[in-house]
């Protein structure tokens, strides 16, 4: 019998050059290169490693020498939004939707089983062949390290690795949060060893989540700490990961809370980053093409308004199209602009915002300015009359409209860059550790920095009965938390990671989550049988039981 090549490394590598209207680092895919003779020069050396970060980028699908296409992690369709926001309590259910989209805002995975190897769709969402991905990554690495010093004159070999290791252990990371623990070939000697090829076993968390640390820390350590083309990784955004992966796993790990603050200091240290404060609501102004890298901005996508999701186009950011709703009009009823001008009607609003989460703002919060309650109806005779709004829930439609990255172009899709990784986040981030490590209410830092979070927003300072303790302070953090990072793809880690992701879910969409992480599809599992590999096809974390129990009583 013919095996499925699940985690094996490809045969041909993909050639990268670098070009954008912005000059921003933007990957494009340009062609094959024969292995047998690559790479051999610095040039080849650096089209080699930054392959890497093909998986980052957003054209619709994409392809690293390999004839199966994927989603990027950054694409709506498919991506961190589509797998960590839609399935979370910041979406309500899309009862007028159908297909997977409908599914995803239940938090029902159930069909995952059935998606297929071969292909990937909006309902067909299957990050399993990435793991061949990170295979040829691990293949990357070890031929770079090989690699004679003296042929690198314009770019250093530490560099390239050390980019290499941050792209390996993020896409390793987002597995891990999609799926839960799997198998990876994270040893160059592995490579072609049969053995730990066909070992198609989960790991412990434990085990995924230290090759995730030590990626992240090689990044650290050889990565620059400032890069002319902006997009392209730097040391600050490899602590900014490793921070995040600690806090997310400091609960089993030791001392990764205590890393986690150790990469707030380093970053607070080099004064490069704060909070963006500019104009009368500076979250809304954030996020607008003119405050692209702004000094908030520790990492985005850099996104082009004229790409259009091929391959050699740059990035593209199709997000308004999946949020708008497919009759809303460029035009009010006294025939002025509304925010969709330039667009024009979506194709369907398969994204919303939960009515629920709008109604919890503070009548005070600036933050609720990126949600839409309302919108002029374009009924297709030319004519203006009609406005949908909350009286329409549940029969026209389902949530509101974010309009986070506004659409400022006259061009099919926006080309506002998505955020990465932000200043409010590091701050944040840090009070959580600190009193996740001591187990103990806030310390006066630790308040302050969720204050001027809150500030920035509009907001009055934390009341004391929110930060007289360690429980209420994080009960506060993870409020925070949704509102100030709402369509940026973090919700539903955040919620595992407070173990609240039933509960809120249940209270927001009226249903619990069917599983925890997505479960794998039936052919990685029957391709392990063959093996004689028993790969557990669900998997949940200790306090699943426990946070699902709470969400039905």
């Amino acid at each position: 019998m013919k095996k499925i090549r699940l985690i094996r490394l490809f045969i041909a590598t993909s050639l990268l050059v670098l070009s954008s209207c912005e000059d921003n680092f933007d990957p494009k895919i340009f062609g094959t290169l024969n292995p047998d003779n690559f790479p051999s020069t610095e040039t080849e050396y650096k089209d080699y490693a930054l392959a890497c970060y093909i998986p980052f980028t957003t054209t619709w699908t994409y392809y690293i020498g390999t004839e199966l296409r994927q989603h990027g992690f950054y694409i709506p369709e498919g991506g961190i939004l589509r797998m960590f926001e839609s399935p979370s309590d910041n979406v309500a259910v899309w009862g007028t939707g159908w297909g997977e989209w409908l599914k995803f805002s239940q938090a029902n995975f159930n069909n995952c089983i059935y998606y297929e190897r071969s292909w990937v769709s909006e309902d067909n969402i299957n990050h399993i062949p990435k793991l061949a991905q990170i295979t040829r990554f691990t293949e990357i690495i070890s031929t770079l390290e090989k690699a004679d010093e003296n042929i690198f004159h314009t770019i250093s070999k530490k560099q390239l690795l050390g980019e290499v290791h941050l792209c390996r252990g993020l896409m390793i990371y987002y597995l891990m949060h999609i799926y839960g623990p799997l198998p990876a070939v994270t040893r160059g000697e592995d490579v072609t060893n049969d053995e730990v090829l066909n070992n198609l076993v989960r790991p412990s968390l434990e085990e995924m989540t230290s090759w995730i640390y030590s990626d992240f820390e090689f990044a650290i350590e050889n990565l620059p700490e400032t890069v002319e083309e902006r997009g392209r990784y730097t040391s600050d955004y490899a602590r900014f990961c490793m921070m995040k992966h600690c806090l997310n796993e400091g609960e089993h790990m030791p001392q990764y809370y205590q890393k986690a603050l150790e990469m707030y200091q380093e970053l607070e240290a080099t004064h490069r980053y704060k909070l963006f404060k500019e104009g009368d609501n500076p979250y809304v102004d954030m996020y607008k093409a003119k405050n692209d890298f702004n000094c908030e901005i520790i990492m985005a996508l850099s996104c082009d308004p004229s790409a259009d999701g091929g391959d050699n186009s740059g990035n593209f950011f199709p997000l308004s199209m999946l949020t708008t709703p497919n009759d809303a009009s460029k035009v009010d009823i006294n025939g002025n602009p509304t925010p969709f001008y330039y667009q024009g009607k979506g194709w369907a609003q398969f994204y919303n915002v939960s009515p629920k989460l709008y109604d919890s703002y503070d009548s005070k919060d600036k933050r609720r300015a990126v949600i839409l309650n309302e919108y002029w109806v374009d009924n297709g005779t030319g004519e203006v009359t009609t406005k949908r709004t909350k009286e329409d829930l549940g029969i026209r439609w389902d949530g509101y409209i974010i309009n986070k990255f506004p659409i400022e172009t006259n061009t099919v899709f926006q080309g506002n860059d998505f955020p990465l990784a932000r200043w409010a986040d590091v701050l944040l981030m840090m009070a959580e550790a600190e009193v996740r490590k001591s187990n103990a209410a806030p310390s006066a830092e630790a308040v302050s920095a969720v204050n001027e979070v809150r500030n920035r927003a509009g907001l009055n300072n934390l009341s004391t009965q929110q930060t007289n303790s360690k429980e209420t302070f994080l009960d506060a953090i993870l409020e925070e938390r949704a509102k100030e990072f709402l369509y940026e793809g973090q919700r539903k880690i955040d919620l595992i990671r407070f173990n609240k992701y039933a509960q809120l879910c249940r209270k927001v969409k009226g249903v619990s989550p069917t599983h925890q992480y997505v479960p794998l599809p039936n052919y990685f599992v029957e391709q392990a049988k063959s093996y004689g590999k028993d790969l557990q096809q669900t998997y949940s974390r200790p306090g699943w039981s426990e946070d699902l129990s709470k969400a039905t009583n």
